[in-house]
């Protein structure tokens, strides 16, 4: 019962959340804690460049099928299900809403977990360091660019010059400082991961903090009912189902071995909270970007109570297989 619980992370969301509907914050104050918002969302790059191992990115090109197969289900196959998405919209789902899950669907992959739930339920752990690390560094180009594409198309505001150059100056530049350091720092920041994550999710908390409370002052739970929130839970729920069977079949289909469609399943239905939260930020800059992130904190936590139990449930047929022969004999 305990897997299907929230995590403290998740507990923290909900409770900045809470905190700018009761307390929002506005004014000057607002704007002296976004530029600190936006100091911390630059300093979080620059940890993921400065954690990430070259050679390890390398190595997993070796599998290049494979990473592939999952890059093309993180931004094409992820974005055409976005836009089936929008045949509901506006007269189902509120096309704000509507916006936060088109956003969602071209994000890039989870880090820690994807690596996690892959080792859990016995995977390729080399291919999904190196795949859910290619799609993190990608997502900061490829993101923006399907924002424009798609937000656009769909006759919403795309993507400015400006935007590029704060995106480049925000996420990719302190991004590349990270990594041309990484062989000086590299080894003592993977060493200090626990002292540092306090910091990678104070930082997310900051921009949750500061994005809800902007929608609350323009009034987002005015115009956001109960039924519309378990809407989006549902609507979270159905996508996530759906790459999770395109991914598993998909695996099966190209010949990948055990190992490689558990690392496909898992690395191929997840969506980063921690890299989407700050590129809405910096990319919805001047905007009202609560709704824009609320399906990709839902998501958050369906994807990893979900992918909590299905890891269980590879581990578990693992060991039934192992043990067969034994049996037998």
């Amino acid at each position: 019962m305990k897997r299907f619980l929230p995590d403290t992370f998740t507990l923290l969301l909900v409770g900045a959340v809470l905190l700018a509907s009761l307390v929002p914050i506005s004014g000057e104050p607002a704007e002296w804690f976004g530029i600190a918002t936006n100091i911390a969302i630059a300093l979080l790059f620059f940890l993921h460049g400065a954690r990430l191992s070259t050679d390890t990115v390398v190595a997993g090109f070796l599998h290049w099928r494979l990473q592939l197969f999952i890059l093309v289900t993180t931004f094409a196959i992820f974005p055409l299900l976005g836009l089936g998405l929008g045949l509901f919209s506006p007269w189902l789902i509120d096309q704000p809403i509507y916006l936060g899950l088109l956003f969602l669907c071209v994000l890039p992959s989870t880090v820690q977990s994807s690596i996690a739930f892959t080792s859990i339920a016995g995977g390729n752990v080399p291919a999904a360091i190196c795949a859910a690390s290619t799609s993190n560094i990608l997502g900061i180009f490829l993101t923006p660019a399907l924002v424009a594409l798609l937000f656009s198309t769909g006759g919403n505001a795309g993507i400015s010059f400006d935007m590029i150059w704060k995106i480049m100056l925000q996420l990719f530049l302190p991004f590349v400082a990270g990594q041309v350091l990484q062989p000086f720092i590299g080894n003592w920041i993977r060493s200090k991961k626990t002292l540092l994550n306090p910091f990678d999710r104070g930082s997310i908390l900051m921009v949750v903090y500061l994005a809800f409370s902007e929608a609350v002052t323009e009034g987002i739970w005015h115009r956001l009912a109960i039924g519309d929130l378990a809407l989006l839970i549902l609507v979270d729920s159905l996508l996530l189902a759906a790459v999770l069977l395109i991914t598993s079949l998909g695996g099966k289909l190209l010949g990948f071995n055990r190992e490689d469609r558990i690392t496909a399943v898992f690395c191929g239905s997840k969506k980063s909270l921690a890299s989407g939260v700050p590129m809405a930020s910096v990319i919805f800059a001047g905007q009202s970007i609560g709704a824009i992130v609320l399906p990709l904190m839902l998501f958050h936590q369906i994807q990893l109570m979900v992918c909590a139990w299905l890891a269980r449930v590879y581990a578990e047929r693992q060991k039934t297989l192992e043990a067969e022969p034994v049996q037998a004999g």
